[in-house]
């Protein structure tokens, strides 16, 4: 690119020397020519004043004025006869053209020749003729033209320079978009094109940046979703695991009922996969009202089995609470995160309650464990799942700011999250 902006910069700077150049230098060398001519016209118009007298009175010419080492005057008669100078010893054609009345001008062999008539009180009485070589007018217009050529050249010269540096700054910003186009394209999301104070170029790089920044933020929502599925998804499915395993241990119990169990248990796994999905992609349709009922029938038919499992209960509790102003799937999701907590990591009665809180509803989520230390943080995402929590608690707190909501540990001992929702 740099080397085509160069040639095309230099190419129009030639041709407009061309076009001005030439048409100057042909100028030039008609002002010389022009020049030359008038100066032999002002010498033989001297020598005819001078000679005239002589002429008309038939005598001899002593003295032609002085002119150039390389003018030459001639004076001739009215019969063609070189009288006095130097010239052709008889009158030759530009001579022969002035006797009829008229100054002439022309070139006869290398000279620039100019002649006039002589005339006494109106008659012609001979022609002076004036004559220069043209090596002097060839020499000026030589000279004025290899000054003009240098000059042709610096300029072309200068605008290579010139050519070179806006090519450099045009193309390095230009090569720069390309290098970052060439990382997104491997999958660096984090490139960003660097201003380069040109509008059309500055455009191009914002929109590489906000493309990148629109992948990257893809990427990152496509790998929280496979986290929190993958998580999310991994209590119903040990739950329907259990009712499975123990529809094979119990041969009492008949088969319609396990599979109905396990009909529901598939439901709320696909119930979970589509909150996930609209909570992932945003496609909610604004501001709901959450049927508080429904949510926690559901988190009770979810939960009673696979704690009731593991010789343990669910209290569920509803104090006259108002019906919070959140989406359903992030409550659910929330609550499905608080419940798994207390199943792997608390002891004892899970309790969930919800109540008024003023302006808000609060609900509990509380176990009988032994505690949890305070300077843990638990809502920091990890991905290793020794550390305790994981990831589900970080998804709970940040589903519940996107709902204008807060999620905190109310109580270290026993453990009690408390979900804050606004209302109506």
């Amino acid at each position: 690119m740099r080397k085509r902006i160069v040639a095309l910069t230099v190419a129009a700077a030639v041709l407009a020397i061309s076009l001005f150049g030439l048409p100057l230098a042909v100028g030039v060398a008609k002002y010389y020519l022009d020049d030359e001519r008038a100066e032999l016209e002002r010498a033989a118009d001297s020598a005819a004043l001078l000679v005239a007298d002589a002429l008309a009175h038939d005598q001899q010419v002593r003295q032609l004025p002085a002119t150039d080492t390389d003018t030459e005057l001639g004076v001739y008669s009215r019969d063609g006869a070189l009288l006095a100078g130097s010239g052709p010893a008889t009158a030759d054609a530009i001579v022969t053209e002035a006797y009829r009345g008229d100054p002439t001008r022309g070139n006869s062999d290398g000279d620039v020749v100019f002649a006039t008539s002589v005339t006494d009180n109106g008659a012609q009485v001979g022609v002076v003729r004036a004559a220069a070589p043209l090596t002097e007018f060839y020499l000026r217009t030589g000279v004025t033209w290899l000054a003009m050529l240098g000059l042709a050249v610096a300029a072309v010269a200068l605008t290579w320079l010139v050519a070179r540096r806006m090519a450099a700054r045009l193309a390095h910003p230009l090569e720069e978009l390309s290098i970052a186009a060439r990382r997104l394209g491997e999958g660096d999301f984090t490139v960003r094109a660097r201003n380069a104070g040109i509008v059309e170029i500055d455009s191009v790089g914002a929109a590489l940046d906000t493309t990148a920044q629109r992948i990257g933020e893809m990427l990152d929502r496509e790998r929280a979703f496979s986290a929190n599925a993958s998580h999310q998804l991994r209590t119903p499915l040990t739950g329907l695991r259990l009712q499975l395993e123990a529809a094979l241990d119990s041969p009492d119990i008949e088969a319609r009922v396990a599979i109905r169990d396990g009909i529901a248990t598939a439901d709320r796994l696909e119930r979970t996969i589509n909150d996930l999905l609209v909570l992932a992609r945003d496609t909610g349709s604004g501001p709901e009202t959450a049927d508080l009922d429904e949510l926690f029938t559901e988190i009770e038919e979810s939960w009673r089995g696979l704690l009731a499992a593991h010789g343990r209960e669910l209290r569920v509790a509803v104090e006259d609470a108002p019906a919070p102003r959140a989406a359903a799937a992030a409550i659910r999701q929330i609550l499905t995160v608080l419940a798994d907590n207390a199943v792997v990591h608390g002891r004892g009665t899970v309790t969930v309650t919800a109540r008024d809180a003023g302006d808000a509803l609060a609900v509990d989520v509380s176990d009988e464990g032994p505690g949890i230390g305070a300077e843990r943080d638990l809502f920091a995402r990890r991905h290793d799942t020794d550390s305790g929590h994981g990831i589900g608690l970080a998804l709970a707190r940040s589903l519940a700011e996107a709902e204008g909501g807060r999620l905190w540990l109310s109580k270290p001992a026993p453990p009690t999250f408390t979900l804050l929702l606004p209302i109506d």
